[in-house]
């Protein structure tokens, strides 16, 4: 008697179905590790470039290209490709108290300071990165060293009045930083890809040696004045007194003009005057004339010891003689 083999569920056994299950799950787990292995290789192909900054892809040290506009991109996977990212904001530096001299031979102690950055272009930024290992503090060190020697050139060319002046007209202090930025720009911009984006004074200042001097010809600036303008006063007083001279001249003489022409219609009027009375009664006009003739010369104070019958004291005893045909 034969009797069939039964499994405890009751279920017949299939070799060829197990096999295949087995397999099944083999690729799957092949197909997740290959899915893995492609994803942590995407990771590792994509680049981020952050806002602010570039990225540099090298090839083996060497750089392929530079990467300057912000979101993804991708790149070789490590060690194919590396990636350096540079900073190209804003920075700043400054010169330190340097010790220059001006045009004029005096000394004077100004501060100066740089507004900087990496410029935006690939040529700049691989220049950088060759030229101070995209070393910040580096390349700071080079534009205060640039710095010190242009305030050297640049202050030569200006005297003491154009940078420190109490006249805000005379001073030349945007001149001078213009012509400061203009002298390291291009060497900077050419040697470490650095663009300049401003140069101004942080602090000017006068030594006491300076500062004396500056004291002295200040004063005498102003003594200067004081004489030109004393001077200019003295000249405008001599020219109006010379004027005022010239019109009472002027005003005199026409007076003088005037009282001589007043004295001949006065003496014309009298001898006509005179003419009429003579004309009119001889002897009284005799007698007046007479009389005048006393009054002239006899006043309050005169002795005279005359003969009283000789003319014209001889009216004082005989009186007048009036003309009987004028009674």
């Amino acid at each position: 008697m034969s009797h069939s083999h039964h499994n405890g569920c009751g279920c017949q056994h299939n070799p060829h179905s197990a096999s295949d299950t087995h397999k099944k799950g083999a690729w799957k787990r092949i197909a997740g590790a290959g899915l893995l292995v492609v994803l942590l290789v995407a990771a590792a192909s994509l680049v981020q470039v952050r806002s602010g900054e570039s990225l540099i892809i090298t090839r083996f040290g060497n750089p392929v290209r530079v990467l300057l506009d912000p979101g993804l991109a991708w790149r070789l996977p490590a060690p194919f490709e590396m990636s350096t990212a540079v900073d190209l904001r804003l920075r700043t530096t400054s010169s330190g108290l340097q010790d220059v001299g001006t045009r004029d031979g005096l000394r004077i102690i100004v501060q100066s300071f740089a507004v900087w950055q990496v410029d935006n272009t690939p040529e700049h930024v691989q220049r950088f990165m060759r030229a101070v290992q995209n070393q910040p503090d580096e390349a700071a060190r080079q534009i205060r060293a640039y710095l010190g020697s242009a305030l050297e050139t640049t202050a030569s060319g200006f005297t003491l009045s154009q940078l420190v002046n109490t006249d805000s007209q005379h001073v030349q202090l945007n001149q001078f930083e213009s012509h400061l930025q203009a002298q390291i720009s291009q060497p900077l911009l050419e040697s470490y890809g650095i663009r300049l984006v401003q140069v101004g004074t942080e602090r000017l200042t006068l030594p006491a040696v300076t500062l004396n001097a500056t004291v002295d010809r200040m004063r005498a600036e102003r003594e200067t004045i004081a004489t030109e303008r004393t001077a200019e006063g003295k000249r405008a007083a001599a020219e109006i007194r010379s004027a005022a001279e010239r019109d009472a001249r002027i005003v005199e003489a026409q007076a003088q003009v005037q009282a001589a022409d007043i004295e001949a219609q006065s003496q014309a009027q009298a001898a006509e005057i005179y003419g009429k009375a003579y004309a009119s009664s001889p002897q009284l006009y005799r007698l007046l004339r007479q009389l005048d003739a006393l009054s002239g010369v006899v006043n309050s104070s005169t002795r005279l010891v005359l003969r009283t019958d000789a003319a014209p004291f001889r009216l004082l005893v005989e009186g007048p003689k009036l003309d009987k045909t004028h009674e």
